[in-house]
């Protein structure tokens, strides 16, 4: 293992030592696979690669300072999972499987774990695609199941600083009654060309509006968006938003902290009487919103250069129960067994 600057790591793929593998065959589950392979072999007609039968999920392992190590909100991870295999008719995978493979894949790369007082963590990929072939539109009756990990740093280069958004009208992240809902790579290609020409004009990431009526707002590219008015904490409800498990858990903190919590439809018509706009996500946490651009109504909504009150006590409680400086009430950590 090469000597890793644990304070400057990007958010991006790094080989460690292990990954964990399943099979779905013949109607059930196999057993758990150690493999120190990064390589897969997929059948070529496998409904991954044609008709997009995939998910993928993404959550976090933490060092605290007591040298223990958490893992944060697996089990919701593991039923997200599912409600993706529903939506797009893949095998669903057991939440017991699917947390035992987590802690698995921790275990085996302990070394690859960022120090308490790097302020970067474990992030963990569970995938599952559709291995066997279909030429038809129709799910695969075989499935592979794996986990890997890395360890990052923050998700946008910024770290917790203040970023700017974009709004573009022309693209749409998801259908109305479409896949938005669910965590599949489908999804994400889609925002691919708009992310990309945000990222060319300066922004961090796209605010996209409801596909239907481009009136409400929906998502800012890969996390959820939220804001603080008049010590209220409102976050969208849409049929076509990934259900963030960052976002739930903001709001149950924003609750506790003395703020009411509006999970409803949001206005654009809104974006000019907020006190506070964030992005949330697993890989950032909370990303604060300085600038929001409409680029085609040449418009701009500004927050401040600084992160606001309400998202910077957000941030530190929900980073202090993922590390163990606060006490977990709500059962969301899971302490990895040395």
């Amino acid at each position: 293992m090469e000597t890793i600057d644990w304070k400057n790591l990007g958010f991006g793929y790094m080989k460690t030592d292990y990954n964990v593998r399943c099979y779905f065959r013949d109607g059930k589950w196999g057993e758990l696979e150690i493999s120190s392979s990064e390589i897969i072999n997929l059948h070529m007609g496998a409904t991954a690669l044609h008709y997009g039968q995939e998910s993928f999920e993404g959550l976090k392992a933490f060092k605290g300072k007591d040298g223990k190590i958490r893992i944060f909100r697996m089990r919701d991870n593991a039923l997200r999972m599912q409600h993706s295999c529903d939506g797009i008719m893949m095998e669903r995978l057991p939440v017991e499987l699917f947390e035992k493979a987590v802690v698995k894949a921790v275990e085996m790369n302990k070394s690859y774990i960022p120090p308490f007082d790097s302020g970067a963590s474990l992030y963990i990929r569970p995938l599952l695609i559709g291995s066997g072939p279909e030429i038809g539109v129709k799910p695969s009756d075989e499935y592979l199941f794996m986990v890997f990990v890395m360890p990052v740093g923050p998700y946008f280069k910024e770290g917790f600083k203040p970023t700017d958004l974009v709004i573009y009208r022309h693209f749409d992240r998801a259908a109305p009654q479409g896949t938005g809902k669910y965590k599949v790579g489908g999804n994400y290609a889609a925002g691919m060309v708009a992310g990309h020409q945000a990222k060319k004009g300066g922004f961090s990431a796209v605010l996209y509006l409801d596909s239907r009526e481009k009136k409400y707002i929906d998502e800012c590219g890969p996390a959820n968006f939220f804001a603080i008015r008049e010590n209220t904490y409102i976050t969208p409800d849409s049929e076509s938003i990934l259900p963030s498990i960052t976002n739930k858990s903001l709001m149950t903190l924003a609750d506790e902290l003395g703020l009411k919590v509006e999970k409803r439809k949001v206005a654009y018509d809104e974006l000019s009487t907020f006190e506070e706009v964030g992005a949330c996500g697993t890989a950032a946490v909370i990303s604060p919103v300085k600038r929001i651009f409409d680029a085609d109504e040449e418009r701009e909504f500004v927050y401040g250069n600084e992160p606001g009150v309400w998202s910077t006590r957000l941030y530190k409680k929900l980073r202090a129960i993922q590390y163990g400086d606060e006490a977990d009430t709500h059962g969301w950590i899971t302490v990895v067994k040395e």
